[in-house]
């Protein structure tokens, strides 16, 4: 007999928990561009898809759920969208700050919810999301300069999103073990190109330590959070407070590694940030939890 305990949070500590997977990513995040001058974008990509999942491998055990052909296809594209998602996010990262990156990419996940949409309330927050973005796009804003190459990795990080986000969902009777597996051919994926850009050094204990440390903090302590913050709190509570992600990294990259940004770029995110909410708001509840 199955004695399965299910854990229930109260409202106020399933709000602390995304919040606290926001802290926790952005943080690898800040972890992960300190490490780029040593092995390279490719390289802590590499290392941060396959340590995650080695550990959800050994945690989930994926095999114990079986998978049909049309699952596994869908696996099969979900990975390969982890892999350009985050081997073009950290290009991002290593050209632009992490909120701006960030920014740019949540407009990913923000498409799917406007396109699944039916509202013509919506046009007011694409519009909004659309101006915020393209106070982004010159290539020099508020006095700091952006990269014109790591805007276009930044979208090619949403685009990756958004379509991670669609193959997600056909899998998502089976979530753990797809999101394991998934995660098992992005780093079969990565894992090349990080060897063929920084070679041995990727076996380096202290190379491998900062790079479990990046993946915990970016990977598996988030998702976890995620999943516990997802049964417990109303989807659309989750959806709006996902919704800061762009803000929290912009806080975390000043106050972590000094990135200071522009007026027109704190505009532009909050503008993202609004965006994302007040799609939250006037959203479905299933629409809110894909936010």
């Amino acid at each position: 007999m199955n004695t399965t305990k299910t854990t229930t949070l109260s409202p106020w500590a399933a709000c602390s928990a995304v919040l606290a997977a926001q802290f926790s990513a952005n943080a690898g995040a800040a972890l992960a561009k300190t490490l780029f001058p040593m092995v390279g974008t490719s390289g802590v990509a590499s290392l941060r898809i396959g340590l995650a999942a080695l550990v959800l491998l050994a945690v989930v055990r994926p095999w114990r759920v079986r998978l049909d052909a049309l699952q596994w296809r869908n696996v099969l594209i979900y990975g390969v969208m982890l892999a350009g998602m985050n081997l073009c996010l950290y290009q991002a990262f290593q050209r632009l700050p992490l909120g701006v990156a960030s920014a740019i990419e949540i407009s990913g996940p923000l498409a799917v919810s406007m396109l699944a949409s039916r509202r013509g309330f919506d046009i007011l927050w694409l519009a909004l999301a659309i101006g915020s973005l393209s106070l982004l796009l010159p290539s020099e804003a508020g006095g700091a300069v952006l990269d014109r190459v790591g805007i276009l990795f930044g979208f090619g990080a949403a685009s990756c999103w958004a379509l991670y986000i669609v193959f997600g969902n056909r899998v998502k009777d089976a979530a753990s073990s797809a999101v394991t597996w998934g995660m098992l051919v992005a780093g079969i994926i990565a894992l090349p190109m990080g060897l063929a850009q920084s070679g041995a050094l990727l076996l380096q204990p202290s190379v491998l330590l900062a790079g479990l440390c990046i993946a915990l903090l970016s990977s598996v302590v988030p998702n976890s959070l995620d999943m516990v913050a997802l049964r417990n709190a109303p989807p659309k509570v989750f959806g709006l407070l996902s919704s800061a992600q762009p803000a929290v990294a912009a806080l975390i990259g000043l106050g972590v590694l000094g990135e200071r940004l522009g007026m027109a770029q704190w505009v532009a995110i909050a503008g993202i940030v609004l965006a994302c909410a007040g799609s939250v708001v006037t959203s479905s509840n299933e629409q809110a939890a894909h936010a």
